[in-house]
């Protein structure tokens, strides 16, 4: 029986955890590792200026206090798995998209970043919600499922990219799918997001905010598929290097 290991960025109890877990039942035996608290934007941080304790919340399911999503995955790896590595590591469903240049903040992509070093298939899913604080309600679920579903089984068939260190980024509009494209990453437009604020004793402090989805459309990526209406799927590679910049740094450092 194949093992899927399951975690997220937005705390154990999220709705997208377990939409998740509901999506993928019967194709395996599920583990679950999630984060006790809101990890969002924490990226592919590893927590080791701290103890980390790993909390029993059901059988097979795990909450790590105060730990990120790739905490979540390298626990799962040295303590539940220790031998046998699971088959899979599903991250998500995230509340929010991860498109574009947001991959590099996201704790979601973070977790699957984690599980492809080790050699492992990872699928990172992110549900586009058009109110954050309703995620239960204003999401078809059933629909959503119905993809996430049908992908894992994919990856769990054949594997495109098996000890590659390469992933499966993928987001789902929160309208009408009208199917599946394959995608580049996005440009998004960014804007300043941290808000000023004073306290009771008057003194300064921030918010970041959450910037608004905006971004340069182009059919063949994947916030433009979502904007119009796909579920878009994005291979990432965890090689930044820009190989066809290599020869040109050669001759600026040979020149004058």
């Amino acid at each position: 029986m194949k093992k899927i290991l399951i975690t997220n960025d937005d705390g154990y109890d999220a709705v997208g955890l377990k939409k998740l877990i509901e999506a993928v039942e019967g194709l395996g035996e599920i583990f679950v590792v999630a984060p006790a608290l809101h990890k969002s934007a924490c990226g592919h941080s590893l927590s080791i200026t701290k103890p980390l304790f790993l909390i029993s919340v059901d059988d097979d399911f795990y909450k790590v206090d105060d730990g990120t999503p790739t905490d979540c995955v390298y626990l799962a790896l040295n303590h539940i798995f220790e031998d046998i590595k699971p088959d899979i590591v599903l991250s998500g469903i995230n509340h929010g998209a991860n498109m574009g240049d947001d991959i590099t903040y996201s704790g979601t992509a973070g977790a699957v970043m984690e599980a492809v070093l080790h050699g492992i298939s990872g699928i990172a899913f992110s549900q586009v919600m058009k109110t954050y604080h309703k995620a239960d309600d204003t999401i078809n679920w059933d629909e959503t499922k119905r993809y996430v579903r049908a992908i894992t089984q994919k990856v769990l068939k054949h594997d495109p990219f098996k000890n590659e260190r390469k992933f499966l980024n993928v987001n789902i509009p929160n309208d009408e799918i009208k199917g599946i494209k394959v995608t580049k990453l996005g440009y998004k437009l960014y804007s300043n997001e941290a808000f000023l604020h004073h306290d009771p004793r008057g003194r300064e402090y921030f918010w970041i905010g959450l910037p608004a989805l905006e971004f340069e459309y182009e059919e063949n990526s994947d916030l433009g598929a979502i904007s119009d209406g796909f579920v878009s799927i994005t291979p990432i590679k965890m090689d930044m290097t820009d190989y066809a910049q290599l020869p040109y740094i050669k001759d600026w450092l040979r020149g004058d």
